[in-house]
C-alpha cells in the first residue's frame, strides 16, 4: 500500500502540534505510560505508522518487549500494574466511542482517579485524544509505518 500524500505539515499545525506534546508531557506521566496509551488507541484504529511510533517510543522509554506484546491482550496477563490497567482501561472507553459504546463510564473514571492527579489526568485525556487525532489522518492519507517523525 502507498500513501496517497506526501507533504510536509503547514508550519502552524506543527507548531500547534509541538505546545500540545509539550503540555502532555508537562503533566507529570512517565513516557512508558504515555506509550502504552498512544499503542493502545493505536492498535484499536488500526494505525501502523502509530504502532510503530509508539512502540520506538516505549522502547526508548525502557519499556520490555514482552509487556509491549501483550498490550492487545492486557486484561489477560498479570504483566501490567492496577494504574497501567486504569489507564489502558480508559484509552479503549475513550477511543471506542462509536456504534452506541459506553464511552467512558463513572467507574472507569473512579478507576483512573485513584491512581492519577488532575493535572495527569488531563495529559493522560490530551494523549487519547491527540492519538485518536493522529490514528485518524494516518489511516485517511494511508501513511506507512517506519517513519521517525
Amino acid at each position: 500500500m502507498q500513501a496517497r500524500v506526501d507533504r510536509p505539515s503547514h508550519p502552524d499545525v506543527t507548531t500547534a502540534i509541538q505546545h500540545l506534546y509539550k503540555a502532555i508531557h508537562a503533566g507529570g506521566v512517565d513516557k512508558r505510560l504515555l506509550s502504552l496509551v498512544h499503542l493502545r488507541a493505536s492498535q484499536i484504529n488500526g494505525c501502523s505508522p502509530c504502532v510503530f511510533a509508539a512502540i520506538q517510543s516505549a522502547k526508548q522509554a525502557g519499556e520490555t518487549d514482552e509487556r509491549l506484546h501483550n498490550v492487545v491482550a492486557w486484561r489477560e496477563t498479570s504483566f501490567y500494574s492496577d494504574e497501567e490497567r486504569a489507564v489502558l482501561a480508559l484509552t479503549e472507553a475513550a477511543t471506542r466511542l462509536q456504534d452506541g459504546a459506553p464511552g467512558v463510564t463513572d467507574e472507569i473514571w473512579e478507576a483512573a482517579t485513584a491512581h492519577f492527579s488532575e493535572e495527569q489526568l488531563g495529559a493522560i485525556t490530551l494523549e487519547i485524544a491527540m492519538t485518536n487525532f493522529f490514528n485518524r489522518i494516518n489511516r485517511t492519507v494511508r501513511e506507512q509505518a517506519g517513519k521517525s517523525w
